[in-house]
């Protein structure tokens, strides 16, 4: 951080968070370096998968004698409205890898500890300071050092996600294994810097590659499209040179092909009938979110537009609504009378989705022939793209979803026989 101060004349804002047990404490090290800017969360939302406590770098930054400009009085009316929002998240969001701190009160024990913070920042006794960080964190109930995410090297944010995701999927059971994978997987792919997107590209398919091995599969069995991408080279060119021969394991040939940006065509950007006939992406900034995030922003646009309608045309939806609310009623009615007529009992082998997801893409139709090893749909699953492929060579007599579908995990998508 000195040198930094020393060689960047812009202000420098510090960022980290809390998993792996060094937040607090690299915190601490940052401002007693000079650092503009340190990134915190309030009380009950800090510690673990957050940024370190506010709170406790105030107290810090009073006893270095700097005036952070904040008004306390303001946050803590602001935490007594969190701890609320807490607790209503407390089943959905957080679970036991975050507990609830305790409330954050001042006492001879804790003055001792920040005293000796104070002393090692400005001795530049890391190892003292790592120690000290750790006990005050753990004297105010904040989560303890994760192991998985230290042994793993992954950020908190990255941390967050695979355990989120991996209550959808309800397989919580194989976290331990798939933050064991990270650093292989990692490796394997040239070790990109774990971040976005690619720290998600990898938690993904260490994931993926957990569930191969859980249901007694090779893995890389299942592989993300963006996964793929990042092996071929769409990505650039990652640290470490990727073993030819993975790469032709994942992707079906041996050399690195580059993104061939001449061939790229932009994503589409229709016009969106359910929000009065405007643009998807009206200007740069939402045309940019689209391109980077096309598949977030779509939905993201079209919600935000399609509310924006709706609220200028309240009142001739108020006038409408029985119309449209009858209309709606046929309409399930036709498709689900559509539906019990398109799925005909199921006589023949099966290709099932691995996970649970939302239907991107269906590849085949009734009569195609297809060979083993042939992509039958792309499920979208944990913000990827996932080839879902035939184990079985033959003729497909019947396709049972559709785009757009939902399936669950195990559900039957098309039958060969």
């Amino acid at each position: 951080m000195k040198l930094f101060k020393q060689h960047v004349k812009v202000p420098i804002d510090f960022n980290t968070h809390s998993t792996p047990g060094y937040g607090l404490a690299s915190v601490f090290a940052a401002i007693a370096a000079g650092v503009d800017v340190v990134d915190t969360n309030c009380w009950w939302f800090a510690g673990g998968t957050g940024a370190p406590a506010l709170e406790l770098v105030y107290v810090f930054c009073q006893k270095m004698g700097i005036d952070i400009g904040v008004n306390m009085d303001a946050v803590a009316k602001i935490n007594e409205k969190l701890k609320g929002i807490r607790k209503e998240l407390e089943l959905s969001v957080f679970g036991a890898e975050k507990p609830k701190p305790n409330r954050f009160a001042f006492s001879d024990t804790a003055d001792q500890l920040f005293n000796e913070a104070v002393a090692a920042a400005k001795a530049e006794n890391f190892d003292k300071l790592l120690d000290v960080s750790q006990k005050i964190e753990a004297y105010y109930g904040f989560p303890a050092p994760n192991e998985l995410v230290q042994k793993a090297e992954i950020p908190g944010g990255m941390y967050s996600n695979m355990v989120a995701q991996l209550k959808q999927l309800k397989s919580e059971d194989i976290l331990p294994r798939a933050m064991e994978l990270i650093p292989s997987v990692r490796l394997s792919a040239g070790l990109p810097p774990l971040v976005t997107p690619t720290s998600q590209i990898v938690g993904a398919q260490a994931v993926n590659c957990a569930m191969d091995e859980k249901a007694g599969r090779e893995m890389y069995t299942n592989k993300s499209s963006q996964f793929i991408g990042l092996v071929k080279g769409d990505y650039g060119k990652t640290p470490v040179k990727i073993d030819p021969e993975f790469r032709m394991k994942i992707c079906g040939f041996s050399d690195e092909r580059p993104y061939d940006t001449s061939k790229y065509t932009m994503q589409p950007n229709p016009e969106l009938p359910e929000a009065g006939g405007v643009k998807l992406a009206e200007n740069e900034k939402e045309v940019l979110l689209l391109e980077l995030f096309p598949l977030v922003a779509k939905n993201y646009l079209t919600n935000t537009k399609k509310k924006a309608y709706e609220t200028e045309q309240a009142e001739k939806a108020a006038k409408e609504a029985a119309k449209a609310a009858a209309e709606a009623k046929r309409a399930a009615e036709a498709k689900a009378a559509l539906d019990a007529q398109r799925i005909k009992p199921i006589t023949g082998k099966t290709v099932e989705a691995p996970l649970p997801g939302r239907i991107l893409e269906v590849c085949v139709k009734v009569g195609d022939q297809v060979k083993r090893g042939q992509t039958i749909v792309i499920l979208d699953a944990m913000k990827m793209e996932n080839n879902i492929t035939t184990d079985y060579a033959g003729t497909v007599k019947q396709v049972v979803v559709e785009v757009g579908e939902a399936v669950p995990a195990n559900a039957i998508l098309a039958e060969v026989e």
